[in-house]
């Protein structure tokens, strides 16, 4: 059985060119050749891939949101990533979104064969020039999650609770109310807290909090 391929691009005339030389090829079945300017999961609801090569330059980020949907899939094919260009972030972003290979339209079609054949193996297909500031943003965004965690974790329960309401906009009375606590423990938490995570004002402890939830996920507080 051949190696079952969705070709998903905004250009009408690239994705049926690219589908004819790609079913030209023994070993590759096309499903399907959409060529929408959005296309919404509905689309290819119900069917499967192998592989889907899918446009990187839709509008709106509705690539990355169609890459992060199929690779949740439990049958999850290989997604391949394509553009008229390769800037370091947005290869991150998409090795991000579940994307296992990313190719340039200009690129051979020598070459993007084996990009499919190769996904198909396990590999994972980065441009070469950009592969080492990939790799960079991908450590650097691991470390800071890293980073988040050790912080938040230093945090007891009752000081999560306490920065969570302060990070959605109440001040120190509201949360002593919300959390019916009395002023003075509200303001030895934060006095514990600010110690921990190495600021001097409640601003400051705030802003610091919305920057860790924003690259982890533990020690989300609710308020």
């Amino acid at each position: 059985m051949g190696i079952s391929v969705f070709v998903i691009d905004a250009e009408r005339t690239f994705a049926d060119a690219l589908s004819a030389r790609l079913e030209a090829e023994e070993d590759l079945d096309i499903v399907m050749s959409l060529h929408p300017k959005a296309p919404a999961p509905s689309l290819i609801l119900g069917r499967h891939a192998d592989v889907v090569l899918l446009d990187a330059d839709l509008p709106d980020s509705a690539a990355m949101g169609l890459c992060e949907e199929l690779s949740a899939r439990p049958e999850a094919p290989r997604v391949v990533m394509m553009s008229s260009g390769s800037p370091a972030e947005r290869i991150a972003d998409a090795v991000r979104a579940g994307a296992v290979g990313w190719v340039r339209k200009d690129e051979s079609l020598d070459h993007l064969l084996g990009v499919v054949r190769g996904v198909m193996a396990g590999e994972t297909w980065l441009p070469r020039a950009e592969m080492g500031a990939v790799l960079r943003l991908l450590l650097e965004e691991r470390e800071q999650r890293r980073e988040s965690d050790r912080l938040l974790a230093a945090l007891t329960p009752r000081e999560r609770e306490i920065l969570a309401c302060l990070a959605d906009g109440a001040g120190r009375h509201d949360v002593a109310e919300r959390l019916h606590l009395s002023a003075n423990t509200v303001r030895t938490h934060l006095q514990n807290l600010m110690a921990k995570l190495g600021v001097h004002s409640t601003l400051e402890a705030v802003a610091l909090t919305r920057a860790l939830l924003s690259v982890s996920s533990a020690g989300k507080g609710s308020c």
